[in-house]
């Protein structure tokens, strides 16, 4: 490629080591849309700062690291806001990935911003992260020359909360990893046994945080027994900020013998989890987009979401869709669920077809489409 095209400069320093706890959500979003990024616009160049490459990146997209670690928010912080300008000073077009770009900017710059949480549930986030999150976010989102939300959920949030006009806001869904699809029964069977699952269980899969509304979900499981004695509910994921009202809540509501914890769950065991579920439960007070229930739909497992924010962008008509708060509806739906096989496969094929509609190449094509926006908008020399 000639060093006379565009050139784009990605910031990512959330990208995380493999196996990491912080290895999902954003890590999983700027990983799978790097690896396709080349692929969707070839007369592009791309810098990639970071200290945690994915293996799989493409070959073309040069990396530069920071040279003091990163992994810590402070470090990381004064980092973008005090190195990076300086790093990127050849680039064309910055790429900020996670929320904020640097406040000296002089090039055209791109914000991706995934959700407004922070925003919108403070009290789920430590003071120091949410403050630099808050008014880090609104800057940037203001100053940016173009926005991508992940959603048009995110993008509405945008809009509205920080002014942004609708027109400098662009839409790049996430796509579902092609790993992610039916598996075998017998696999099936044989990776139950090795985990020591019961045959029928309903799957959380996410991290474990307030946000969640995991603590109505333990309520609801709670009158659910009644009914269905054998129910078991697993909560897989790391811990997270403020987890222990989950935990109060499953002593509280006599559960604990119903509720398994195995923890942060590996990229490469994700589908198996899904698969060997009876359904899926996401019962999210808020989502830019909501990765696992998609995953879950790829995987051919029927899912029981929250009708919060961007959920029901992801689930469409393919899966059952709740309040946060109803945790009575929530009981019935899932007494529904557990019990009728039929309803559950019939679940399970819209799931399919509705996770088809979303793919990392369409992804990386729109975030390519959004960079040449900024291209011809600003006239940056073509190659």
């Amino acid at each position: 490629m000639s060093h006379s095209a565009p050139h784009i400069a990605i910031s990512a320093p959330l990208l995380a080591p493999a196996g990491s706890y912080r290895s999902a959500g954003i890590h999983t979003y700027i990983q799978h849309s790097l690896q396709h990024l080349p692929a969707a616009d070839p007369d592009l160049r791309f810098t990639l700062f970071t200290a945690h490459p994915p293996a799989e990146l493409p070959k073309s997209i040069e990396v530069r690291r920071p040279r003091w670690n990163t992994d810590r928010p402070v470090w990381r912080i004064v980092w973008e806001q005090s190195m990076l300008p300086w790093a990127a000073r050849q680039a064309d077009i910055l790429h900020a990935t996670a929320f904020v770009a640097p406040i000296v900017q002089r090039r055209p710059t791109v914000v991706t911003i995934y959700d407004l949480s922070f925003a919108l549930f403070p009290q789920f986030f430590r003071d120091f992260n949410q403050a630099y999150l808050r008014a880090g976010t609104r800057w940037s989102a203001r100053q940016a020359q173009r926005i991508i939300a992940i959603s048009e959920c995110a993008r509405r949030d945008v809009h509205r909360l920080y002014d942004v006009p609708l027109d400098r806001i662009d839409v790049a869904y996430p796509g579902v990893d092609e790993t992610l699809k039916r598996v075998e029964l017998d696999r099936v069977q044989e990776f139950r046994r090795a985990k020591n699952l019961p045959d029928k269980f309903l799957l959380y899969l996410g991290t474990l945080e307030p946000r969640k509304n995991l603590a109505m979900l333990v309520r609801a499981c709670a009158q659910l027994k009644r009914e269905c004695p054998d129910v078991m509910l697993v909560l897989a994921g790391g811990v997270g900020w403020l987890a222990d009202e989950i935990f109060a809540a499953i002593e509280e509501c006599g559960v604990k013998d119903s509720v398994l914890l195995p923890g942060f769950v590996a990229a490469e065991e994700k589908a198996l989890w899904y698969a060997a579920a009876t359904a899926f439960v996401f019962p999210s007070l808020y989502e830019g987009f909501g990765m696992p229930p998609l995953e879950a739909m790829a995987c051919g497992t029927s899912v029981v979401a929250s009708n919060a924010a961007s959920l029901p962008e992801v689930v469409g008509e393919a899966g059952v869709l709740l309040a946060p708060d109803d945790v009575r509806g929530w009981a019935a739906a899932l007494t529904h669920v557990w019990t009728d096989a039929a309803y559950r496969a019939e679940l399970a094929d819209r799931g399919v077809r509705q996770a088809q509609q979303f793919s990392w190449r369409a992804t990386s094509r729109q975030i390519t489409q959004t960079y040449r926006h900024l291209i011809i908008a600003h006239q940056v020399p073509a190659a």
